[in-house]
């Protein structure tokens, strides 16, 4: 991409010393970084004054494709719930043996590579529930789908994570269980940045236990809060991609996949 890019919010990445893209950067808002130049909040009811970025961006070359192909989304509640009877079916003829939440935030540090090794592993019978920009690690594998539904659910961004809560409470009623964490869904969760704190408040606030957070847990976290967290939410981090598909995907040495939690209900 060789234009100009506005941040408007936070995840700002700074670039690397004498990185070609680092005076196309421009901010606005609560937004800000050394170096990069601020567009100003708008005064007396006027608009923004963005003429300096706009006669920048007239003399950048067009985008250059490096790569070539489709990427499917728009997975958010609304299109979700509306093939509920398709899921529900899947699950209960065991097509769909889990459902593994990768949601989160990314980062270009090597470690994160964890989440594309994770998602690479996965039996063929589980589906990706994603949002936010942690999906970038594994959308374009070839996961393939399961009698049409793509193993990649992708809801969107951040914010859209209350989607992926949607679908799960639905899930839950649909099934007729007492909780979301009857569901056949494990919690694999990409951590980086504050906004993600929302999001696992509300999954907490919604009672749902054993989430994994990597590649490290937030900073902010004193001792006693996270062993509330641990012993309570059964809170806990990421291992290698290998031992936690053994530990969250598999449940018994001899390597056989078998559905977790909704039993019964889902197979009767």
């Amino acid at each position: 991409f060789n234009g100009v890019i506005l941040f408007t919010t936070n995840c700002i990445v700074p670039p690397r010393p004498n990185a070609a893209y680092a005076d196309r950067i421009y901010t606005t808002g609560s937004a800000g970084l050394p170096g990069a130049t601020h567009i100003p909040d708008r005064k007396e009811g006027r608009p923004k004054d963005f003429s300096q970025l706009i006669e920048h961006a007239k003399k950048c070359p067009p985008p250059t494709e490096i790569e070539h192909g489709e990427i499917v989304g728009g997975f958010a509640h609304h299109q979700v719930l509306a093939l509920a009877d398709k899921v529900v079916d899947a699950v209960k003829s065991g097509a769909i043996k889990k459902f593994v939440v990768m949601a989160g935030c990314d980062g270009r540090m090597r470690s994160r590579e964890y989440y594309t090794d994770f998602a690479s592993a996965l039996p063929e019978d589980t589906v990706i529930l994603t949002a936010g920009c942690a999906k970038y690690r594994y959308n374009k594998l070839p996961l393939g789908d399961i009698g049409g539904i793509p193993r990649v659910l992708d809801a969107g961004q951040c914010n859209d994570s209350y989607s992926l809560v949607r679908i799960a409470l639905a899930l839950k009623e649909a099934f007729g269980l007492g909780s979301v964490n009857d569901l056949p869904i494990v919690y694999n969760i990409a951590w980086y940045e504050q906004k993600a704190v929302i999001v696992l408040l509300s999954l907490l606030s919604l009672g749902i236990k054993n989430i994994h957070v990597g590649p490290t847990l937030p900073a902010f976290l004193s001792p006693n809060v996270l062993k509330v967290l641990t012993d309570k939410f059964g809170l806990g981090t990421i291992s290698t991609a290998e031992e936690d598909m053994k530990n969250l995907i598999y449940e018994n040495n001899d390597g056989k996949h078998v559905p977790e939690g909704i039993g019964d209900a889902v197979r009767g």
